[in-house]
């Protein structure tokens, strides 16, 4: 997926949990254009991962063992909280 492709980006962050859809789609209205290029690219791949371990990272019940993703999941975590 390419970096500046926002629709792409956009239909990506549609998953099959609503958790999830509640966690990325207002994080790339609110903040996508503002990240870093490695950043964005950070979470292109976070994007890749299946429904269920996202879940599981988000929720807290698994710990990321990709540095860059953990600390991607950290931020998109901390901009959905109030």
């Amino acid at each position: 997926m390419e970096l500046m492709n926002i629709a792409r980006v956009r239909w990506a962050c549609r998953r099959g949990m609503l958790e999830l859809d509640v966690l990325f789609q207002p994080f790339v209205e609110a903040h996508y254009e503002a990240l870093a290029d490695a950043d964005k690219q950070t979470f292109i791949r976070l994007l890749e991962c299946e429904d269920p371990e996202l879940f599981a990272w988000f929720m807290g019940h698994e710990q990321c063992p990709d540095p860059q993703l953990a600390t991607m999941v950290v931020k998109v975590r901390g901009r959905a909280e109030p």
